[in-house]
């Protein structure tokens, strides 16, 4: 059992960390009601206080589509790159830190088609959350220190995940809702469930890995229309798939390699239909905690970016 600081445990991956992690470990959620982690002090008092021997950031700003891909959002580079350095410098050689990458920082304004780690910083990120994402990954590279893990998520899904944005869990209430499914421009996507990522973490923390930044990818990938005629399998619905633009938007898929390095061949992804189909299962049995209004309006479509 290790003492687990799990920083930024109001987001979709944190709080899925917290709830996982609790009971097998000592877990410790930090959000920024708790800590400030722009504070230098306040972080370094924390972690030496409560001797944490494992640190989880999950905090970040930017990168979504809900707030537009940040137009307005100011000090995103810098905030992102002071959290993470406000972490790393307090770690002494018996801790581990896991920070999380984002397959932003390969510079996802192209296709990424099954990207290697290799190839970080070929291209530069031209967007601010990409960019603090590869500043890190530089750092770690260089710092070639064996206890800090940067597994790079591309897409991620599963319980507790923005629903009135996220595609598949926002397309799943739109098939329970009767209403048609939206796609602003088809993509083929790396989506990792959720159950597959929280195995992975649990093996993270319980031994050493060969590599310490990896992509956290699926082996197999798959495009949005082949989603959502996997969500019209699992009601009694069957809605219209409507896609608005032609064409493919940018691919957003990763090679997988050092990740099965580092957890084993014989580790098993879970399906997507096998997936899709449990999540489906959870909403069904969560809707009256839902805000299905905002599924209906469906207003963050409107930023949906679209290959020309």
């Amino acid at each position: 059992m290790s003492r687990i600081a799990i920083l930024g445990a109001r987001g979709f991956v944190g709080k899925n960390l917290v709830e996982h992690l609790t009971g097998k470990h000592t877990v410790f959620a930090i959000t920024r009601n708790e800590i400030d982690l722009l504070d230098e002090i306040a972080v370094q008092e924390f972690l030496k206080e409560q001797k944490i021997e494992v640190v989880i950031n999950c905090a970040n700003q930017g990168g979504s589509r809900k707030t537009g891909y940040d137009v307005q959002t100011a000090s995103v580079i810098g905030n992102n790159l002071k959290m993470f350095f406000n972490i790393e410098r307090c770690l002494t050689p018996d801790m581990k830190m896991i920070n999380f990458g984002s397959g932003a920082q390969y510079n996802k304004a192209r296709d990424l088609v099954k990207v290697k780690e290799e190839t970080i910083g070929d291209v530069i990120p031209k967007d601010d959350y990409g960019y603090s994402k590869y500043v890190m990954s530089k750092y770690i590279q260089a710092k070639g220190a064996k206890n800090i893990y940067n597994p790079i998520i591309f897409g991620l899904y599963g319980q507790k995940e923005d629903y009135t944005f996220k595609f598949i869990s926002n397309a799943i209430l739109k098939n329970i809702l009767n209403m048609p499914i939206v796609i602003n421009q088809n993509v083929v996507f790396d989506y990792l469930y959720l159950g597959d990522f929280l195995r992975i973490i649990d093996a993270m923390i319980e031994k050493d890995f060969a590599y310490q930044e990896f992509n956290i990818t699926p082996t197999e990938s798959i495009d949005l229309v082949s989603i959502a005629k996997i969500i019209n399998t699992c009601g009694d619905h069957e809605s219209e798939i409507i896609v608005k633009n032609d064409g493919l938007n940018f691919q957003y898929t990763a090679d997988n390699t050092r990740l099965r390095k580092n957890i084993g061949t014989e580790f098993e992804f879970t399906s997507y239909e096998d997936g899709i189909r449990e999540l489906y299962q959870y909403y069904l049995s969560h809707l009256d905690e839902l805000d299905l209004d905002a599924v209906r309006q469906d207003e963050l479509i409107k930023y949906c970016k679209t290959k020309k």
